[in-house]
């Protein structure tokens, strides 16, 4: 399983990502879901995965060749030089739509789920900052002011923190320690999410990332918020008011 989240607020884009896999409890390995493109003083593009790894490989290994042709002078359309982060979206989700179709009926036929969905965030130097949500079919939709985050995979244990507290003015520092909890509750809560976890900030009209973080077991930066975390929550269920029956 898999757990990604990205925050679209005023000062810039946050998105968190960890790094475990699994096909049963025997079968457990670590794989990158975060990934990173940038033009200097141009554009940035994050893309985060989850769900069937062959099919977000598969994804990303035709994103790198098309840039790999285009560099080589061929007249192909990429997520780096095309108009907008829309149409990077579109051409993203182009490509899951046709994995899906040519790999659904083999692996359908082999009992395994074919479902897998991404996280596209950046900003392109002339555009706004961007965050889409991509599904397997392709299709994708955009954070408003209204619904701020995406969150892929599993995702449940690590959304009450991000709704009570994300909104588009919240400070860049409140929002890293948001998306640090969510994952947080996330990874003591379901097994199938683990460390290490990729960590990127992209500050508002940089057109870079400007910090890019991997949390590793141990670090006493994570341990910190973790423990502080579970005493306030602790010290906040103690404090409740009385529920009388």
């Amino acid at each position: 399983m898999t757990y990604c989240v990205g925050i679209n607020i005023d000062a810039g884009l946050v998105l968190l990502s960890d790094t475990r896999t699994n096909a049963g409890v025997d079968n457990v390995a670590r794989f990158q879901k975060m990934f990173t493109w940038e033009v200097p003083g141009e554009r940035v593009i994050v893309i985060m995965v989850a769900g069937n790894l062959s099919i977000t490989q598969g994804v990303l290994t035709q994103i790198n060749t098309d840039i790999e042709q285009a560099a080589n002078g061929e007249d192909v359309e990429t997520i780096l030089n095309c108009k907008s982060l829309y149409r990077a979206t579109e051409i993203v989700g182009g490509y899951m739509r046709a994995l899906q179709k040519h790999h659904h009926e083999a692996m359908a036929n082999q009992g395994i789920s074919a479902g897998a969905s991404m996280i596209l965030a950046g900003q392109r130097k002339g555009g706004r900052q961007r965050l889409f949500m991509i599904y397997a079919a392709g299709n994708f939709i955009e954070s408003t002011r209204d619904t701020p985050f995406f969150q892929i995979g599993e995702h449940k244990y690590g959304k009450p923190i991000l709704d009570r507290v994300i909104q588009p003015d919240t400070s860049m520092e409140d929002a890293v320690k948001a998306v640090l909890v969510s994952m947080d509750s996330t990874l003591r809560s379901n097994l199938s999410v683990g460390m290490p976890l990729d960590l990127s900030v992209l500050l508002k009209d940089q057109y870079r990332v400007d910090t890019c973080y991997r949390i590793e077991q141990g670090d006493q930066n994570f341990a910190r918020l973790s423990s502080a975390w579970s005493d306030a929550l602790r010290h906040a269920f103690m404090e409740l008011p009385e529920f009388h029956i």
